[in-house]
């Protein structure tokens, strides 16, 4: 990242980079979630959820591109923090249905980190007149909203009911 953010643009380009960062630990991170689902309709969020990352880390090298910088930067700690805390939920003793609550709810803080670090870029690019990128960045914006919304719908309808 940046050593130095002095205007906008600079604040944009961080984001980007701490995106970047962060869709790739996501990436890496994703299959452990779906190997420690137990419930199919969870696990199938989680893996079509992967797929659209995977699109996500695509747009972002899109992004890196039409401002002209690298999209690598220092790795983010903010999601690798959360990966960690997730990582850690997966290795205590629950049954399959309080360990599938927990996975979501480990994504869950995944989900609001980027939706908060998307929303943010989204509006620097638009500000900074960077209309394009910020179509790329507002369609994985949406994304990781309607993941969010799978989510919710899946602890409060299906999985929540039955870890209680």
């Amino acid at each position: 990242m940046a050593d130095k953010i002095i205007n906008l643009r600079d604040l944009l380009v961080h984001e980007v980079q701490a995106l970047y960062s962060a869709e790739k630990l996501i990436v890496t991170g994703l299959p452990r979630l779906i190997d420690h689902a137990t419930n199919p309709d969870l696990k199938e969020a989680f893996q079509t959820h992967l797929f659209e990352t995977r699109h996500q880390i695509e747009r972002l090298e899109k992004v890196a591109d039409l401002l002209e910088i690298d999209a690598r930067g220092d790795r983010n700690s903010g999601i690798a923090g959360i990966l960690a805390d997730g990582e850690r939920v997966m290795h205590k003793e629950a049954s399959p249905e309080a360990m599938d609550a927990a996975l979501i709810c480990c994504a869950q803080k995944v989900e609001h980190y980027e939706i908060a670090c998307y929303g943010t870029a989204v509006y620097l690019a638009q500000e900074l007149g960077f209309e394009h990128a910020a179509v790329l960045l507002s369609s994985s914006l949406d994304e990781e909203k309607i993941a969010n919304e799978i989510l919710n719908s899946l602890a409060k309808n299906l999985v929540n009911p039955l870890a209680e």
